[in-house]
């Protein structure tokens, strides 16, 4: 199985891109959102670090951007238990897939969690910052501030372009994304 490792800014397209490659994704954000609607025990975990914030099971997503927002120190708190069963998530899914030619990782924090492996083949996905920025204030509940918390935990950008493997420019047309992921995998196949 060759495992590629997606990577790449806030808003740069990862999740557009993985889903494009036609092979079997482990989307961490798509899991953490499952993790919050029906994981009773994340959640009693986070109310018990985080009383003041945390009352609603589902997991409400405005709690934990508050949470995150009065205090930094709570995003490491948080980060560490709804991680954890990420990851439980991310090895049942490799299980799954493991006679699998490919599998894509779309994993904000593939690098900075240490959960990339040595032959693993990274991607960045490279785009335009202001392009970003249009897109990301579409999104509804889209928070500045939050953006900005969430970005400081992760490794430079320029760290991550250049242990990439491969650089897929985003320009977000269709046509060029498919034209690029062919020519890395007619590379890796």
């Amino acid at each position: 199985m060759r495992r590629i490792g997606i990577l790449g800014d806030i808003g740069s397209g990862k999740s557009y891109i993985a889903n494009s490659f036609g092979h079997p994704v482990f989307n961490a954000d798509e899991e953490v959102g499952k993790i919050y609607k029906n994981d009773k025990k994340v959640f009693l975990k986070l109310k018990k670090i985080l009383p003041k914030y945390i009352n609603s099971y589902p997991i409400n997503k405005n709690e934990i951007a508050n949470a995150i927002l009065i205090n930094k120190g709570n995003l490491k708190k948080i980060i560490k238990i709804v991680h954890t069963a990420v990851r439980k998530k991310m090895n049942l899914f490799l299980k799954k897939n493991k006679n699998e030619k490919i599998i894509i990782l779309d994993i904000p924090l593939l690098l900075e969690n240490k959960i990339n492996k040595k032959n693993d083949i990274l991607i960045y996905i490279d785009a335009n910052k202001k392009k970003i920025l249009k897109k990301l204030k579409k999104r509804k509940n889209f928070n500045i501030k939050l953006f900005s918390k969430f970005r400081k935990i992760q490794l430079p950008l320029a760290h991550k372009k250049k242990k990439s493997n491969f650089i897929i420019k985003n320009n977000f047309t269709k046509k060029s994304i498919k034209r690029d992921i062919n020519k890395i995998l007619n590379k890796i196949l």
